[in-house]
């Protein structure tokens, strides 16, 4: 009975979205003949990331951090 119910409802939906007048007003529209070229300036700034090699940089102690279960585990 669900299903029946289910497609009946589907079908009456897809039958009223059918049955609707679409009217669309077209605009028309010129050619535009007039080409306008703008030149944009760009400045080059060259940014640096640092990565620091050495075992006591801020950087490698905050990804290399461990918690108490990282610890392997007899079993």
């Amino acid at each position: 009975m669900k299903t029946i119910a289910t497609l009946i409802f589907v079908l009456f939906i897809g039958v009223a979205a059918q049955a609707q007048d679409a009217k669309v007003e077209t605009i028309e529209m010129g050619i535009a003949t007039e080409i306008t070229v703008k030149e944009v300036k760009t400045e080059k700034n060259t940014e640096v990331a640092r990565l620091y090699r050495r075992s006591n940089s801020q950087v490698k102690k905050a990804l290399s951090f461990t918690t108490k279960r990282n610890a392997s585990k007899m079993a």
